[in-house]
């Protein structure tokens, strides 16, 4: 082969070479936009993210009413606590502790709050230390007691013999008779001792602010630091309370009636609650007693209502509207039981009857018992309760693929 040749085959190319080179960046270019758009697609339309629980529709079931007859009158008022305390100290104090909050539910007896009670507790020790030294004393007098019988005996004895004079005999009786009256009279110091013990007890125990009755806190009046007293001390700084308590089970309603219409209402009437804010759900009630006296100014009688079956969602304080029927004729022999629920939220018949019963965002299978259909909804006899909350239709519980335990979200 000539050199020539292989000469020139040794040669580079540099147009190749600049070729090569030139089309690098365009590849790493390239690569950047791609990254860049892939980035900018995460930014503005979102990064994948766990599906939402689906929405269903929820309805309250509510009790069934008796048929009593068409309202007579309305009246509108509040809602009623019959047991509300302020809970006070029965002396004077200083807050220590407070262990209880708003919201919070106590039981009889249950302690509220500690008062300072480093003074109380010196005087007890005090009254105890008392006590001892009274029975010490007891015992003394009695130690002396026997001695002086002992002498009393020896001198009778020489006495009779003629060895000791009368004058003798008669200082030994006086002397145990003295110490039968000081041993009478340190006993009855003993007894003052063990009263002032009680005393000072109890009012140590006073220093321990405890509830009345069981209810549910709604306010809390004083914190640790500040000064209590069970009457008003002015000037502010002193407070007369510890927390309010309210027992929920004493809630009725109180409605001013006009005087024109109070013969329409009799005690035992029945009647149906309607909370402002819950103004489709109806409550069964009945009279409980008409205040046998009217307002003057306003020309109204005030009337009791109590609530036959207890709600959670009864706060004191609301406002509700009242509805009086009549029922002056006789009544069924048992009234009709159980609740109210649309006919689409029951799957199944018969033993397999259910509904799905929502608490707090999850759904929970209920077998239930039902009784004859009412129009479009249908009696449930057992199985469920007047106020708990169950998915509307069933058909929307089976179309989002939905099973026991699920979390859901409430479209009302």
């Amino acid at each position: 082969m000539d050199k020539k040749a292989l000469l020139s085959e040794l040669t580079l190319n540099r147009e190749a070479r600049e070729a090569t080179a030139s089309s690098r960046p365009i590849k790493w270019f390239a690569a950047i936009a791609v990254a860049a758009g892939i980035a900018f697609t995460l930014l503005y339309i979102g990064f994948p993210t766990a599906a939402a629980p689906p929405a269903v529709r929820t309805i309250v079931a509510q009790a069934v009413l008796p048929p009593t007859g068409d309202s007579v009158l309305d009246a509108t008022g509040y809602v009623v606590a019959r047991r509300q305390a302020t809970v006070s100290a029965k002396v004077t104090g200083k807050v220590q502790d407070v262990m209880v909050e708003e919201g919070m539910t106590v039981v009889p007896g249950q302690l509220l709050a500690q008062l300072d009670d480093a003074i109380h507790q010196v005087q007890l020790e005090l009254a105890q230390a008392q006590h001892r030294a009274a029975v010490a004393g007891l015992d003394e007098a009695r130690v002396q007691l026997k001695q002086a019988e002992l002498d009393f005996n020896r001198t009778r004895e020489l006495a009779e013999r003629r060895l000791a004079s009368q004058a003798d005999k008669d200082r030994d009786a006086l002397s145990v008779e003295a110490l039968q009256a000081r041993i009478a009279r340190v006993e009855q110091e003993l007894g003052v001792a063990e009263r002032n013990m009680d005393v000072q007890r109890q009012l140590l125990e006073d220093m321990q602010i405890r509830a009345p009755f069981g209810g549910v806190v709604i306010a809390k009046a004083a914190q640790p630091g500040e000064m209590i007293s069970p009457i008003s001390a002015g000037g502010g700084f002193t407070r007369t309370g510890v927390c309010t308590i309210v027992d929920m089970e004493s809630l009725e309603v109180e409605v001013d009636v006009n005087e024109a219409y109070i013969n329409r209402v009799y005690p035992d009437q029945p009647a149906t609650i309607a909370l402002n804010a819950y103004p489709d759900v109806q409550m069964p009630a009945s009279v409980i007693a008409i205040i046998p006296t009217a307002d003057r100014n306003k020309a109204t009688v005030r009337v009791r209502i109590r609530f036959i079956e207890r709600d959670e969602r009864v706060l004191p304080d609301m406002g509700v509207k009242v509805a009086f029927l009549e029922s002056r004729a006789e009544r069924p022999a048992a009234a009709p039981s159980g609740v109210l629920v649309p006919g689409a939220a029951v799957a199944g018949e018969g033993d397999g009857a259910h509904v799905w019963v929502v608490r707090d965002d999850r759904v929970a299978r209920r077998v239930v018992s039902l009784g004859q259909p009412q129009g479009s909804r249908r009696v449930v006899l057992a199985g469920l309760d007047g106020g708990e909350r169950i998915v509307a239709s069933a058909a929307d519980f089976v179309a989002a693929d939905l099973g026991e335990g699920d979390r859901v979200s409430l479209v009302n």
